[in-house]
């Protein structure tokens, strides 16, 4: 009896000590997160208005968005990096007609933001942005 309560034992400590030798070091963690959330966030150069200027400025209008007169709001989701690029861009929500392309070339071509802060750290963050395509 006593030798299985052993080899019980001993396999269940076994496999204990191979679980925590199998956890992933952590190293810098904040260094390559995305955060979505943080205390100061970032900011287009010279803020919303200048954001709202710069896309009524450079946005295009789709040639077939026009021609089936598409109009509607596209959502895009990208990175701001640590030293303010505009990185990983993805559009969450497209209407067609070219629109979320053309969505996608104007985030491209954004000057460098200044980035979101996390306890006085630049750090990654995660930003959304709707945009509208109306004809007028």
């Amino acid at each position: 009896m006593k030798r299985i309560v052993l080899f019980f034992l001993a396999v269940f400590f076994g496999i204990s000590l191979q679980a925590q030798a199998e956890l992933p070091k952590v190293t810098n963690a904040d260094e390559e997160e995305i955060f979505v959330v943080v205390e100061n966030d970032p900011e287009f150069p010279g803020g919303t208005e200048a954001l709202h200027r710069y896309l009524a400025s450079n946005i295009k209008y789709p040639e077939q968005a026009k021609a089936e007169k598409i109009q509607g709001r596209v959502f895009v989701t990208f990175v701001i990096e640590k030293d303010g690029t505009v990185t990983n861009i993805k559009v969450l929500r497209d209407i067609g007609g070219g629109c979320g392309d053309e969505a996608v070339r104007v985030v491209q071509n954004m000057p460098k933001w200044k980035p979101g802060r996390q306890r006085g750290r630049r750090v990654r963050t995660q930003f959304n942005l709707p945009i509208n395509f109306n004809l007028n």
